[in-house]
């Protein structure tokens, strides 16, 4: 059964792979260090997202000015449930949000021709006082997924969607604890 709220991604017993999407000067520096560093801002909040077809949907499959490259960004659970712990959901109290750490968004799934589906994909913003932790100690490697990312788009274009499909990150539910399920609005 598909959860209207749920995080599906690509993980294993330790470690969880999410998708940004950068302009090369950003990119070339973080794969060469599988780390972020300059050019990377540490002065803004970084937005993190496990759903692949999202990011792609985001970037217009790494068309979009500034967001030419796609890195799969693989980072510890540990860091991304204690980013989860730390987040208030984009709806909450205006104050609240404000003094956040982590800022949560639900918005909804996209298709590989960008078609809203119905459920709904997380985004996780992580902001200034935590983003040095994020880019220092809980990622354990970057990879470069933007021919992947063309080959896929060219598929899809060309109608062959089956295809296209056959090459995406594998995608399944992600156990997260109950109480930080249930802080941030999901289901099941």
């Amino acid at each position: 059964m598909q959860h209207l709220r749920g995080i599906r991604a690509d993980f294993d017993a330790t470690t969880i792979t999410l998708y940004q999407a950068y302009a090369p000067a950003v990119a070339e520096p973080a794969l060469a260090a599988q780390r972020f560093v300059p050019p990377f801002s540490f002065g803004r909040t970084t937005w993190i997202k496990p759903s692949f077809a999202w990011l792609m949907h985001r970037s217009n499959w790494a068309r979009k000015p500034g967001q030419e490259r796609v890195l799969a960004v693989r980072i510890t659970r540990a860091g991304w449930e204690e980013a989860l712990r730390r987040a208030v959901l984009t709806t909450a109290d205006p104050a609240e949000l404000a003094r956040a750490e982590v800022h949560v968004q639900w918005d909804p799934e996209r298709s590989l021709r960008g078609a809203a589906l119905n459920h709904y994909s997380i985004q996780v913003g992580v902001g200034r006082t935590l983003i040095r932790t994020f880019a220092e100690e809980w990622i354990t490697g970057i990879t470069d997924l933007t021919p992947q990312v063309r080959k896929i788009a060219a598929l899809v274009r060309g109608g062959r969607a089956d295809r296209a499909q056959r090459l995406l990150p594998p995608e399944r539910p992600y156990p997260l604890p109950a109480p930080i399920a249930a802080r941030l609005g999901m289901d099941g």
